[in-house]
């Protein structure tokens, strides 16, 4: 066998296995043909070409022998053909944008992890070129991924053409199989299938039902609309053939016919035989000539006739017509949109005050003995004692339920603060008088809870050793009443000397610690007592305004700060800024802390009380404006869901305030009771109010000198 023999025996081999892999690709169907795959075959082609050129320049007799050799030397690569649909396996990048080896002279890597080099691009001068010399340039394309060029065949065109029309790929499928009546329309003796009937057949859907339930509650309350029938229009439309372009929406409005007010009918006086009462007398008929037309009640005189015969004619016929026609013609007139809304709707629906029950409803008890304004009150933990400071320079002990005062003591000063100490165990009131704070013990109550409080407190302080505590010197001190008789005999045991003024005094709920306030002292304006060590302390360093009230958490230890625009919340363990609260008033005057300690009133010389939900935000919840004049003191009952707030219009305003444990419920605030009594002396009414701590009573304090029992 010659060379040329052996070269047409390989070349349709070739053409068999090309036919086969066409043929199997048929047989599978496949909806179109790889890019690659094609270029592979290229490949091959061009491998057989070069293996034909050398087997003409051997000889003839190593032809078969050098190919053996071959085909024992290198084993069959199993990637260098791949029909299969997937990725292209000669170049591994992935479907990533190409673009990115722009700048590189490669394309990505092979499966070895070799790099797949570029191929020869020419110029637009080769590329014109290539277009009008080579037939086959319509038909060729370049592969991304490898960067060759394969021509496409007859098949991959007309494959091409089926897709784009939106054929079967193949042409070979046949899409219209023979149809089978298996169904006929003979009726048959067995039935074609005899397997009973699906229980869903004939019971109603549940899950059907469950939708139409939804949707029926969203049909009710609103959250869907059905569907409109669009209305047939039976008349025929008519257009305006003339008009240029369509009216805008704006011009519409102001085109809408706005009909002219209706002339007021006329009455009894106008009739031609009214009553005589609307008939005039000489004197006002002489007082209707002296007037202005303008200020004329009527503008004629009414006339009595015996007969509609005997009626002249209307001499201001005329002048009326025109006075109507100026004013239609320049009287502006505009549409005004009406919201008809009941105002009832508008107002929230709040529980009645019968339900809120109880409160204080009716005055009960008045305190008579001090000869000038009452500024301060404060109950004993038990409620039996009551103990009032005046300007008159005494401090009195009431008892609650008789109004009997047992004890006056003469503190030689203005009273601007009392308070109880809240420990049940000991006996003793702070009074802030002027710049001091005197520790009275009223020696009422339990004997030995009396003489227990004498001793204790004398004894306080004396154990500590002052040189071992390193303190910053602060302008307080501290003077026990031993040294005078007279201050022991009235039952002064303790005194507590300020710089400046102090306004108020408070006691923690332990009973060993009470602040004071000094508005006029700058950095110094709020102080921390300590009973049981005598000890003073100065928590803050830098003024933070005008200092008005102080309060302590009744469960935390934090102390709130009121100034006159702002309250502050401060941890006092770790000596930070909790929050601040925006009471939205001019001058902040009283303050309170819910005993669960979550809620806040603020009163303020503006007639505001706001209410402070501390979990909710740092804004009021909710503000009343119901004082016509400024409120001096709000406070909280510890048991029950009451506050009240005291104002210089003489009245107590007591409301309900409930707050839930659900935390997700916003408390109920309702104005139950308002308290009158008290009368108002040189510009002030009720100056202080306290409940009573076990029962739904009230204690108020007046600018008249008297305390007075609400229940």
């Amino acid at each position: 066998m010659n060379v040329s023999e052996e070269e047409k025996l390989h070349s349709s081999d070739n053409e068999s296995d090309s036919e086969s892999e066409g043929d199997l690709l048929s047989e599978n169907e496949s909806s179109s043909e790889d890019i690659t795959e094609s270029s592979s075959d290229s490949g091959s082609d061009s491998d057989t070409e070069s293996e034909s050129e050398d087997e003409e320049n051997a000889p003839n007799g190593d032809i078969r022998q050098s190919g053996d050799a071959e085909k024992q030397e290198k084993p069959k690569d199993e990637y260098a053909e791949d029909s299969s649909d997937e990725e292209d396996i000669r170049n591994t990048v992935g479907n990533i944008p190409m673009e990115w080896y722009r700048d590189y002279a490669h394309l990505g890597y092979d499966v070895a992890g070799q790099k797949v080099a570029k191929g020869s691009k020419g110029d637009e001068l080769d590329e014109f070129l290539d277009k009008m010399e080579n037939p086959d340039y319509w038909r060729t394309v370049t592969d991304k991924l490898t960067g060759q060029k394969t021509v496409l065949s007859d098949d991959d065109i007309d494959l091409i053409k089926r897709i784009q029309k939106g054929c079967h790929p193949s042409s070979s499928e046949n899409l219209h199989e023979p149809w089978i009546d298996f169904f006929s329309s003979e009726t048959m003796i067995h039935p074609v299938t005899n397997r009973p009937a699906d229980k869903r057949s004939f019971i109603p859907s549940k899950w059907e039902k469950l939708k139409v339930g939804q949707m029926v509650h969203a049909i009710k309350m609103g959250w869907m609309k059905p569907r409109q029938e669009k209305k047939v229009k039976e008349e025929q439309e008519f257009y305006n053939l003339w008009k240029d372009d369509e009216e805008p929406e704006i011009t519409k409005r102001y085109r809408q016919h706005i009909p002219a007010p209706k002339e007021i009918p006329g009455g009894h006086a106008e009739s031609y035989r009214p009553p005589p009462e609307y008939l005039f007398t000489k004197e006002e008929e002489e007082k209707w000539r002296e007037q202005e037309p303008d200020e004329r009640r009527i503008n004629f005189i009414p006339q009595s006739f015996s007969s509609l015969r005997l009626l002249p004619a209307y001499d201001r016929f005329i002048k009326e017509r025109f006075e109507r026609c100026l004013d239609l013609y320049l009287c502006p007139r505009q549409r005004k949109m009406r919201m008809n809304v009941n105002p009832e709707d508008l107002i929230p629906k709040l529980p009645k005050p019968q339900d809120l029950r109880p409160f204080p409803t009716a005055e009960y008890l008045v305190f008579k003995g001090h000869t000038d304004i009452v500024r301060s009150i404060s109950v004993h933990p038990s409620g039996q004692w009551l103990a009032t400071g005046s300007d008159d320079g005494t401090v009195r002990f009431w008892e609650e339920i008789t109004g009997r005062c047992w004890r006056k003591v003469d503190v030689g000063g203005k009273v601007s603060s009392v308070a109880w100490n809240p420990d049940p165990n000991l006996c003793l009131v702070a009074v802030a008088v002027n710049t001091s704070v005197i520790l009275i013990n009223p020696r009422l109550g339990d004997k030995l809870i009396v003489s227990n409080t004498d001793s204790s407190v004398l004894s306080f302080g004396q154990e500590e050793d002052n040189s071992t505590v390193a303190e910053k010197k602060l302008p307080v001190n501290w003077i026990p009443s031993d040294l005078n008789l007279n201050d022991y005999k009235a039952g002064i045991l303790l005194r507590v000397e300020h710089n400046k003024e102090v306004s108020q005094v408070t006691w923690h709920a332990k009973g060993d610690y009470f602040a004071t306030v000094m508005p006029q002292g700058g950095s110094m304006s709020v102080f921390i007592h300590q009973l049981t060590r005598r000890r003073t302390q100065n928590p803050f360093s830098k003024p933070k305004g005008l200092v008005q009230k102080v309060m302590f958490h009744p469960v935390r230890p934090y102390l709130f700060v009121a100034t006159q625009k702002y309250v502050r919340v401060y941890n006092l363990l770790k000596q930070q800024l909790v929050k601040k609260l925006q009471t939205n008033c001019k001058w902040v005057s009283s303050m309170d802390v819910h005993p669960g300690g979550d809620n806040v009133i603020i009163g303020s010389y503006d007639c505001r009380l706001s209410w402070f939900d501390l979990d909710l935000s740092t804004k009021p919840y909710q503000t009343l404006r119901h004082h016509k004049k400024a409120i001096r003191q709000v406070t909280y009952h510890r048991r029950y869901p009451l506050f009240a707030s005291a104002s210089d219009d003489g009245t107590v305003i007591v409301c309900h305030g409930m707050v839930y444990s659900d935390l997700l419920q916003n408390p109920l605030i309702v104005p139950v009771k308002i308290l009158r009594g008290h009368g108002t002396q040189k510009g002030l009414g009720v100056t202080d109010c306290q409940f009573h701590p076990l029962q739904p009573w009230l204690f108020s304090a007046g600018a008249d000198g008297t305390v007075r029992l609400y229940r």
